[in-house]
């Protein structure tokens, strides 16, 4: 007797995150020992063949068992414990369940059995300060806040600055409370964004969202380089360089270039000294705030020196000259200044050769930081956008409008792009990024659906205050022609922020370096582990190389990419117009954040508990719609692009077929959205403008499960192409509790089928003791509502001629009785191993439709459809009809042309006249083989079925269980002698009867030959015969011949005679379609 063990499998490319993602993979079984790790466990037969777990348990193997081995007061589950835990087993295991941080070297080797057994694995004990606090706020201040803030307030103004900030600062609170709620809904894997929105929203969206959140994430990494060589650039030349504004751009790239590889280099030697520099960097943000904020406060009293030249009304580039003055004294001579002679040929004191702007305007000096108390605040607070290579004027001073000289326009500070309020939104909107720091730190928490709602509210609650402040000390505190130097020209290239700090503008210089260096450093950290996780995943096949890197898990090969796609925004060389492009990204996935929120909340799956009780749907989609907004707001064409690439990914996904069931909210929402339309259709039938053929194809397989007929389905697919609705059945002989395997293996062999032959549909596989029923089974309860089967196609019987076994033809001829039952359409393909493959073009030929008699105008519609297909598409329609002798056939010929001309259909028309004529011999000949045939058989199987039940009843006396007869199909058919006639044991009487039947045998013979046909069989053969001889001549060429399929005979007793009749009425024809109506009008003349 095989005994049972439990034996440990190691999976090795199981995707980490899916691993994490599935407790309900882990095989809880109480095996009476610990398992000294918990992996995923499968029962043995003993020699090493795995196999499938039964439902049903054998008694024997149960008592097999040691009596000790489960806990007597669960005696009535003891026979299903297996499968069934202990609670107290379930929850061991959940306990001692932990979330892995993608990536990490402690962890990578905390995945293998050894280093389990060597130590053990460090709990989390982050909590809601260090693990999500913090880090939230250091991902959100970013090199926005020290280099374009300033900028932003003198374009916009203090009130459009607050708008910008309260858009921007909405919509991460929104997506904020939305990620909380997904967040706390169980355990969240590290994987933050991506990970929330594939197991919600499906492996397509998920996808989709994964790479825009990456891409994302490394353009930021480009933005934090770019702010960090600005920086460095603007701050840092007087001990490097001179800058030009022309040699800016390339100085950006090849500067930016050099600090992307020292960083990829870092980032690929070791993460863990990007981590431990976190803090460092975390430290010389809040300084360098906390200076600003000093400052202002200082310069309510002490308000610092930086002050402003100014050339009329227009503001100088003040590091060009050394005196804000035309003129000055040199030992009681006047002098040329500097200044004179920027904009006067040299040595000439005589105004006749300087620029006339320069002559007619005064030089005067303003200061830079009136200070908080000034009232500079009223002229900040309205906006003034301009356009590129407008000088900065300030309002209010005295200035001559003359024209000057093109050549002195480098001495004045001018905006070097277009502002406008949509684009200024653009590029403050990454500053409010970097809410997913903490649900990527999820599994170094120690309580995760605490601290990420709680922590990551406060971050951007923090940040906004932060904001908001910020934008109304700076329009109090600085001028406004400061706040628009983007560069910092009029203050000797100094940071503009850095002149309000306080103790020194160097306090913001380095802390604002360090901490965009630290950004960058995160995210290039960042960006290539989730890239890896969307490549562990397996839903985008070409990345799958991305998967893979060192031996501690580092992702090297995400790592170059990563690398690859930062340099390309590297080389764009401009902050302003990386920023926009990174926030299209980011909306796209704080979208999507919100969208899953939303679909989860209103389809109130039962899954779907969070902790986190403060969300709403309304909050989720006013968030999705500020994100879409938001979208558009920055820059329409970069929302067009975001989105055809988000498309893309999600097409190619969908394409490809991912094969990944996580319980999303889209299969959800398109559960309850079949519901509903399902309800829809169950208010009526549809309207004959709606009709097409739903279709229920009746497969028959071979036995080792293989599709007989594969070129049904293809003719299937080329007739639906894809719309309406496909069900491919079929019927495994046997019982349920034994052929469950059977049955599964039958529908994965089919499923296979309809993928290799593009069938969109659905299988279904019904075990039945017998074929003929379980046909019936199939007729009748396929479909779900109004969404159900309007048509059968089945195959032709082939070789019923040559088979004495009757059960082909007759579950053949009860099917369409059941369909005309049914009020179904039927069609059958007859010689369907000659009809064309998917791959194959007719360039000619003609599709011939033979309308005998009218049938709901299926003939009609079919070939219309098939030619929708490309491999009819060159075909001809051509219809014929049959006139009698009483009909006119050219009025017939006219009405009918007519008809399709209404119908909308072109085809050719022909009306055949088939005249009255006596019966050949042929026919009659034909009929009396026929006869003689179906007599011949009947015999023969009444005499076996006598045998078979003598032998039967035999068998009975020794045993109690009565066996199936040989052919069951046809138990009910047999009629059964009165059981106290049939003698058990060899007789006088029985040896007499014996003697008879022998001597009677000639005379059946005799009667057999002398047999003379049925006349009504002798009309239909008529019939037949002259119908073929009609529509072989006419016909014989067709592509594809398309028939009226009479009904069977009402009496039983002709179904072998109607199987002769429909061979005899399509003899000689290639391809032939058998079409029957199902009792309605299929096709309309009304639009």
């Amino acid at each position: 007797m095989p005994h049972f063990t439990v034996v440990p499998v190691k999976d090795q490319a199981q995707s980490n995150y899916d691993s994490l993602e599935g407790i309900n993979w882990v095989d809880y079984r109480d095996t009476g020992q610990d398992c000294p790790d918990h992996q995923d466990s499968v029962s043995s037969d003993g020699h090493g063949n795995h196999k499938e777990d039964s439902p049903f348990l054998n008694n024997a193997d149960a008592a097999s068992k040691k009596n000790d081995f489960y806990d007597r007061n669960l005696a009535l589950f003891e026979e299903e414990l297996d499968i069934r835990p202990k609670v107290s087993s379930l929850l061991s295991r959940l306990v001692s369940y932990t979330n892995i941080t993608q990536g990490a070297k402690e962890h990578e080797e905390a995945e293998s059995a050894e280093a389990s057994r060597r130590k053990t694995p460090k709990s989390p004990n982050m909590g809601t300060l260090m693990g999500v606090y913090l880090p939230c706020l250091q991902n959100i201040f970013g090199v926005i806040l020290f280099l374009r803030l300033t900028w932003i307030v003198g374009m916009a103004g203090i009130m459009q600055s607050l708008l910008i900030v309260l858009m921007c600062c909405s919509c991460t609170m929104l997506t904020a409370i939305s990620m909380s709620a997904i967040a706390t809904n169980g355990v969240v894997p590290a994987g933050g964004a991506y990970f929330m929105i594939s197991r919600s929203l499906g492996p397509e969206f998920g996808g989709a969202v994964g790479l825009c959140f990456y891409l994302g994430t490394t353009f930021a990494s480009a933005m934090y380089i770019l702010g960090a060589i600005e920086i460095f650039l603007v701050s840092f030349h007087y001990m490097c360089f001179y800058i030009y504004f022309i040699a800016m751009l390339n100085n950006m790239r090849v500067y930016g270039s050099i600090c992307l590889s020292l960083m990829a280099v870092v980032v690929f030697v070791g993460v863990k000294y990007v981590n431990k520099l976190a803090s460092l960097f975390l430290a010389c943000v809040i300084i360098s705030i906390v200076s600003i904020y000093a400052g202002a406060f200082k310069s309510m009293t002490h308000p610092p020196e930086f002050p402003i030249c100014m050339l009329g009304n227009r503001t100088l580039v003040r590091d060009r000259f050394d005196v804000c003055a035309k003129t000055v004294i040199k030992g009681n001579i006047t002098v040329p200044s500097q200044l004179w002679e920027r904009f006067c040929l040299p040595g000439n004191m005589s105004g006749t050769q300087c620029d006339d702007y320069f002559i007619q305007n005064n030089v005067t000096e303003i200061q830079g930081i009136p200070g908080l108390g000034s009232g500079i605040i009223r002229e900040n607070m309205w906006g003034d956008y301009q356009q590129k290579g407008e000088i900065l004027e300030k309002a209010g001073l005295q200035s001559v409008d003359a024209h000057g000289a093109m050549e002195n326009f480098g001495m004045y500070v001018s905006a070097d792009i277009a502002t406008s309020f949509t684009l200024l939104v653009g590029i403050f909107f990454p500053s409010a990024t970097g809410i997913m720091a903490g649900s990527n730190r999820s599994g170094d928490l120690r309580d995760a659906q605490k601290s990420i709602p709680v922590g990551t509210i406060l971050a951007i609650t923090t940040t906004s205050l932060v904001y908001f402040s910020s934008v109304v000390l700076f329009g109090s505190c600085i001028e406004g022609v400061v706040l628009r130097d983007k560069f910092g020209d009029a203050v000797r290239k100094n940071l503009v922020v850095g002149t309000l700090s306080w103790p020194s503008p160097w306090v913001i210089v380095i802390g604002s370096f360090f901490s965009t260096v630290g950004a960058g450093l995160q995210s290039l950290t960042g960006a290539p582990r989730l890239l890896q996780a969307i490549a562990k995943d397996n839903i985008i096949p070409f990345l799958r190389v991305f998967g893979h890197g060192k031996t501690n898990g580092e992702p090297t090969w995400a790592l170059l990419l990563t690398g690859l796609i930062a340099e390309l925004g590297i080389l764009i060389a401009s902050l302003d117009m990386v920023a926009p492009i990174l926030s299209m990204f980011f909306l796209m996935c704080y979208l999507f954040v919100n969208l899953a929120c939303a679909v989860q909340t209103l389809l109130r799956t039962p899954n779907w508990r969070p902790r986190f009780k403060y969300y709403h749907w309304a909050l989720s989609f006013l968030g999705m719609s500020m994100c879409l907004a938001l979208m558009f707001i920055s820059s329409w064409y970069y929302a067009i692009v975001a989105m055809v690439i988000a498309g893309m990914i999600y097409k190619y996904i969908e394409y490809q077929g991912a094969e990944k069931e996580w319980g999303d909210g889209i299969r959800g929402l398109s559960l309850s959205a079949a519901r509903y339309a399902l309800l829809r259709l169950e208010v009526g039938p549809p309207h004959t403008k709606n009709w097409r053929p739903q279709l229920l194809v009746l497969l028959k397989l071979d036995e080792d499960l293989h599709v007989k007929y594969p070129r049904l389905l293809t003719f299937a697919s080329q007739l639906k192409a894809g719309k309406g609705l496909t069900i491919v059945g079929s019927v495994v002989q046997g019982n349920f509790l034994e052929s469950y395997g059977e049955m599964q293996a039958a529908e994965q062999t089919i499923k296979n089928m309809m993928e290799i032959e593009r069938v969109k549909g659905f299988c279904q596989i019904v075990v039945a003791s017998k074929v003929r029923e379980g046909i019936v089974h199939l007729i009748q309860s396929c479909g779900l509502g109004g969404m159900k089967h309007n048509t059968v196609m089945m195959g032709w019987p082939y070789g019923w001629r040559q088979s004495e076994d009757p059960r082909a033809w007759k579950t053949f001829i009860n099917t369409v009785r059941c369909t005309t039952a049914g009020h179904l359409a039927l069609m059958v393909p007859k010689n369907v191993s000659f009809y064309p493959s998917n791959h194959e073009r007719f360039t000619d030929g003609n599709i011939d439709v033979w309308w005998i008699v009218h049938d709901g105008g299926m003939l009609m519609l079919l070939p219309f459809l098939l030619k929708l297909h490309k491999v009819w598409r060159k075909c001809k329609m051509r219809i014929f009809t049959v006139a009698q002798m009483d009909d006119n056939s050219i009025q017939m010929k006219k009405d009918l042309a007519t008809f399709l001309y209404q119908l909308r259909i072109e085809a050719e028309v022909e009306v055949v006249e088939m005249h009255d004529s006596d019966i050949s011999a042929y026919t009659y000949e034909r009929t009396l083989m026929m006869e003689q045939r179906s007599q011949m058989l009947r015999q023969m199987r009444l005499s076996g079925a006598e045998r078979q039940r003598e032998a039967q009843l035999v068998k009975d006396r020794h045993s109690l269980v009565r066996m199936g007869s040989l052919y069951s199909d046809e138990e009910e058919e047999v009629v059964e002698a009165p059981p106290e006639k049939v003698q058990m044991t060899w007789t006088r009487e029985k040896c007499e009867a014996e003697r008879r039947n022998r001597n009677n045998a000639p005379e059946n013979f005799r009667e057999l030959m002398s047999l003379k046909p049925d006349q009504s069989n002798v009309r239909r053969m008529h019939t037949a015969v002259k119908l073929n001889e009609v529509i072989v001549n006419r016909s014989h060429d067709a592509r594809l011949v398309l028939l009226n399929m009479p009904g069977p005979p009402r009496n039983t007793d002709g179904d072998e005679n109607y199987m002769e009749f429909l061979e005899v009425l399509t003899e000689g024809l290639e391809r032939v379609l058998l079409v029957r109506g199902g009792g309605r009008e299929v096709i309309t003349i009304y639009s």
